[in-house]
């Protein structure tokens, strides 16, 4: 197969385009410098294409080797001809293959095996012939043999047909013919396993809907019913359809007797053995599909959730909440360095409420705290409610903002978190987390799996493996396009950066506390273990501002430096200029003089030029500080305090399929339907909406007994 050329159509870019891609994949570049720093070579694909790109050349070259090992498979059988040789060159999918591999595949005891077993093919294959005259009762008493455990006529030709359902099973093009009908004709159909046990999914207890118009969280939720025992669910299609394709296949009309014979043994193969196998394809077809989809709706949000801005220069004092062992405190000081720790017990007796704040507000005090995280767990709202009537005594202003502690728990027990905060209790950890949390998301978030931050739905339904790769790539993705500071860095961050592993982590972590802070790139050099290709793949990724070098505090690679350096002469900068970093007005001076003109007098790439001229313009620049900053709170609504009509501003926490989440100040987030994101159709609330979005809202009603906040964003200017 030519991948360049499949691919560079799918994909509809330059085949050259394609083929550099594949090269440079092949050559151990990861995605993330390929996008960056080779943007010339494709055409300035993100790094989600790119990501796109490799899978798909993965799975066209997994399908190049099974279809390589069918072909010896069949040709080990001796069974090989060059029809069958050519429609595997032809197969473009998996399934193609498989169904041509089919009649060759080793099976189990069947009734079509046994017949055989007893030597009625001959019969199947006269049958099929359907030459004139022919009769098949007749013919069929040469075949009855109390050896061969055929006693009569009738059981010899009941076991002809046996094997001519198996043929027809086994036929690739009448499955290639009805696979469109399934899955235009068909519907998911679910019951109530037990219609008097009230659940969940009770919505789906007489619940039919057309495959082509299924929902991926419908499909999500309906196999969720059915694994947990509360649903039956099932495949239904008119039989007529189907049954007139594989009539078809074989009835030349020229022996009625015939005829008969194989419209039985057709519709047999239809109830018995196809219907039941493309039933359990098209569910998995449907619940793959769901669950590409559901992982992009999680990777979008884990990927905005982890590029929130962060709260710089801030003293944040982080609470996890809890009713019996009380709420841990930790303050951090503007760095993420743990100040102070302590234990209150805000939902306790009056005496302990009031010990507590007089605790909160001297920690506040002494450490001049800013900000307040509090964790969204158990015990949030009183911890919220607390919080907010405490800040109120204090000296200083003080916000707060209630945080997601998904994933708390699991980093405060991870070895990593008793490598950083060996001194603390476990239960510390997880406030220390919160904290810092706030101040920088993405340094704190990546040392959790992905899948456990909860910004996704029924992530515990889809496939492991391929929901860790997407996450992964998302986190991988985020971290490059912000950069790692490469003195304060973790060994978690700097994991994700381009080019790292584990081993050369640990190294560059080491050589820090061995020899003090980098003080330039270059330095990346002596880490033991970071060669010419990983010092190549990570150096634009770290970020040194320490440097003398401002450029070593940039995007800009150090294979770019030359041409940097050449730029600013070239519009004009001295070198005292230079010296000093400030080019606030390089796009001017390039603009000036004509960036097609300075790309081609320096030899460089249009695309690359324009990145060097923004990382200038810029140094040090943060990608999330052009994001929606984090809103802070100073007082807290009760649910009871909710009105319909009411107008409130609150924050996205969680986009999904029929909706998003909104934090409005209350403990229960509230509902925006689908329907009631804007006034314009839109097939996905992704569409104009993203996690940390601060948006308006109107209460459409509350239901307090079942904690249900519904929201509307319509009609509000």
């Amino acid at each position: 197969m030519e991948y360049s050329l499949v691919l560079s159509q799918l994909f509809e870019i330059k085949e050259e385009y394609a083929q550099n891609i594949i090269d440079l994949l092949d050559d151990g570049n990861t995605i993330p410098f390929i996008a960056r720093y080779r943007k010339e070579m494709h055409g300035s694909m993100d790094d989600q294409r790119i990501r796109e790109f490799s899978e798909k050349l993965s799975y066209l070259r997994g399908l190049d080797k099974r279809r390589e090992e069918i072909r010896e498979l069949i040709s080990g059988q001796e069974k090989l001809t060059d029809e069958i040789s050519a429609a595997l060159d032809k197969a473009q999918t998996l399934s193609e293959l498989e169904d041509i591999y089919r009649p060759f595949k080793p099976k189990r005891k069947t009734r079509a095996s046994v017949a055989k077993q007893r030597g009625l093919e001959p019969l199947a294959l006269e049958i099929i012939k359907q030459e004139k005259g022919f009769d098949p009762v007749e013919y069929a008493e040469g075949f009855v043999s109390v050896e061969n455990e055929v006693p009569s006529a009738s059981d010899a030709l009941s076991g002809a047909m046996d094997i001519i359902a198996e043929m027809l099973s086994d036929s690739a093009a009448i499955r290639k013919h009805l696979r469109p009908v399934f899955r235009n004709g068909a519907s998911l159909r679910a019951v109530a396993a037990d219609e008097e046990k009230d659940s969940v999914y009770s919505n789906y207890y007489d619940y039919s809907e057309p495959v082509k118009k299924l929902a991926g969280h419908r499909v999500l939720a309906v196999n969720r019913g059915e694994k947990e025992g509360f649903l039956k669910v099932s495949v239904s299609l008119d039989s007529e359809r189907p049954l007139q394709i594989i009539n078809r296949a074989l009835d030349k009309g020229t022996n009625p007797k015939c005829s008969e014979l194989l419209r039985a043994a057709g519709e047999d193969a239809y109830t018995r053995l196809i219907f039941p196998s493309i039933e359990r394809e098209l569910r998995s077809e449907l619940t793959e599909t769901a669950a590409e989809n559901a992982m992009k709706v999680f990777a979008v949000n884990l990927k905005q959730l982890l590029m929130q801005p962060p709260v710089k220069g801030k003293t944040v004092l982080g609470l996890d909440p809890g009713y019996r062992t009380g709420c841990k405190v930790a303050v951090v000081d503007d760095t993420g360095k743990v100040l102070d720790t302590a234990v209150i017990y805000p939902t306790h007796s009056e005496a302990k409420i009031a010990q507590s704040k007089r605790k909160l507000l001297e920690l506040i005090k002494k450490h001049n705290v800013d900000i307040i995280s509090i964790g969204n767990g158990t015990a949030s709202k009183e911890t919220e409610m607390f919080a907010a009537e405490a800040i109120k005594e204090a000296d200083r202003t003080v916000y707060y903002m209630v945080v997601s502690e998904a994933g708390a728990s699991v980093y405060s027990a991870s070895k990593l978190a008793a490598t950083e905060l060996p001194e603390l209790d476990l239960t510390l950890r997880s406030a220390v987390s919160i904290a810092r949390r706030l101040q920088d998301p993405l340094a704190e978030l990546v040392k959790i799996e992905p899948k456990a931050i909860g910004v996704g739905q029924y992530q515990h339904d889809m496939p492991q493996k391929r929901l860790g790769e997407t996450l992964d790539g998302v986190v991988e993705d985020c971290v490059n396009s912000v950069g790692a500071d490469l003195n304060t860095a973790s060994p978690a961050l700097l994991l994700r950066v381009s080019g790292l592993n584990s081993t050369v982590c640990k190294n560059i972590v080491a050589y820090r506390e061995e020899n003090g802070a980098f003080t330039s790139r270059a330095q990346l050099k002596k880490v033991p273990k970071l060669g010419p290709k990983a010092f190549e793949q990570c150096a634009g990724f770290l970020r040194v501002p320490e440097s003398r070098n401002p450029l070593d505090n940039t995007a800009v690679h150090p294979e770019s430096y030359a041409t940097a350096k050449e730029l600013l002469k070239s519009v004009g900068y001295s070198d005292s200029e230079i010296k000093s970093a400030k080019f606030s007005d390089i796009a001017q001076r390039v603009k000036s003089l004509g960036t097609k003109t300075l790309a081609e007098r320096l030899c460089v790439g249009l695309p690359t030029l324009d990145d060097i001229v923004k990382e200038l313009s810029k140094p040090g620049r943060d990608p999330r500080d052009e994001m929606p900053k984090p809103m802070l709170r100073t007082d807290v609504l009760d649910i009871n305090d909710l009105r319909d009509g009411m107008e409130l501003t609150g924050t996205i926490r969680n986009v999904i399929d029929f909706g998003a989440f909104v934090d409005i100040g209350v403990h229960q987030d509230g509902l925006v339907h689908i329907s009631q994101i804007c006034d314009k159709f839109i097939k996905h609330p992704s569409e104009v909406l993203k996690v940390g979005d601060v948006v308006k809202v109107k209460i459409l009603s509350v239901d307090v007994k079942k904690n249900r906040i519904s929201l509307t964003m319509r009609g509000i200017n």
